[in-house]
């Protein structure tokens, strides 16, 4: 029995030491992809990226993470990094897509908004190719949240005030004048757009857990809220805060804290009442992460250069980390 409890615990702690779990944050101004210890939170490594780093995700297993690098909608590359060993894989080159920025991973694909390009494109990372493209018609297509079944996806287009909603849908043949299909007409899978208005400068933007509702920011302090079933603003929200840039939901769907980039206000929303809870002054916010484990909310503050870190409990800043100049895009990796 004690040999069986010595090799389990063996066991049990070969597995905890072969996952690592880190916070991963982008340095604009240092061009580095900064890891931090997720408990610790001080900095493990700092590894170089492109010239312009916005967004990152991770692998569904952690080991890789995905920059995508904007230049004003002019870079082509997303960087491609191993968290495993701490070093630059390899460059995706998007062209013809240009200006990389939004990003999601889902079963062994990575979404990417093409901001210079005005479209989404996809890359499949078994195949090592991009697979798929769709133009949004819009000015500016910035963040993007695909849906768990990846039938569905949603952007904001910041300089046409719209929000984009994608649906993937089986469209039957279109009959031609001549009132007769011809005989290979058959049905074909395709994606439809719906462009709800919401305001320009809509750029942050969250989705419900429910899927119902997306809510999302505008410099002028207002949030939009989509019934996303109706396709339409159901809401209009007027915080009074000028330079709303980006929101989220905490991890209980309770609140929804959204940020001025101008004012450094961090708000505290019921999503129920649609009341406000709270006011803080977290910093002049941009890119956003929760973290459900610990129930905290990372905040870049990419003009104060430093990233905020908000305990969701006490609503209350803990703590101010030094990344390096300008940090913007978050996640969390755990790598196993």
């Amino acid at each position: 029995m004690k040999f069986l409890a010595l090799l389990l615990t063996i066991i049990i702690s070969g597995q905890l030491s072969a996952q690592q779990k880190y916070i991963l944050a982008l340095s604009k101004a240092d061009r580095k992809m900064v890891v931090l210890d997720y408990n610790t939170l001080n900095i493990v490594t700092k590894i170089p990226v492109g010239e312009d780093p916005h967004e990152v995700v991770t692998s569904s297993d952690g080991s890789v993470a995905y920059v995508a690098n904007t230049v004003n909608g002019m870079a082509h590359e997303i960087n491609v990094i191993d968290l495993k060993n701490f070093k630059l894989i390899k460059n995706i080159d998007t062209r013809p897509l240009y200006g990389s920025h939004g990003l999601a991973y889902l079963n062994d694909k990575l979404w990417f908004t093409a901001q210079g390009s005005k479209a989404v494109g996809r890359y499949d990372v078994k195949e090592d190719k991009l697979d798929w493209t769709m133009g949004t018609g819009q000015n500016l297509t910035h963040l993007l949240y695909v849906t768990p079944d990846s039938e569905h996806f949603y952007t904001t287009n910041v300089e046409s005030g719209t929000v984009s909603i994608f649906d993937h849908v089986l469209l039957q043949p279109t009959v031609p004048p001549t009132g007769v299909l011809p005989p290979n007409a058959k049905p074909r899978w395709d994606w439809i757009q719906t462009l709800v208005p919401v305001g320009k400068g809509a750029e942050g933007f969250d989705v419900s857990s429910d899927g119902k509702e997306l809510w999302t920011a505008k410099p002028d302090g207002h949030i939009a809220i989509v019934d996303l079933e109706k396709r339409e603003v159901i809401s209009d929200i007027d915080t009074k805060v000028l330079g709303l840039h980006r929101l989220k939901f905490t991890p209980d769907g309770k609140y929804i804290c959204i940020v001025s980039v101008k004012t450094g206000e961090l708000l505290f929303y019921d999503s129920k009442t649609r009341k406000k809870v709270k006011k803080i002054n977290a910093g002049q916010g941009a890119a956003m992460l929760m973290d459900k484990e610990k129930n905290r909310l990372f905040m870049s503050c990419t003009p104060n250069n430093s990233v905020s870190v908000i305990d969701l409990n006490k609503m209350e800043v803990i703590q101010k980390l030094d990344i390096g100049g300008r940090p913007d895009g978050l996640t969390i990796a755990e790598v196993r």
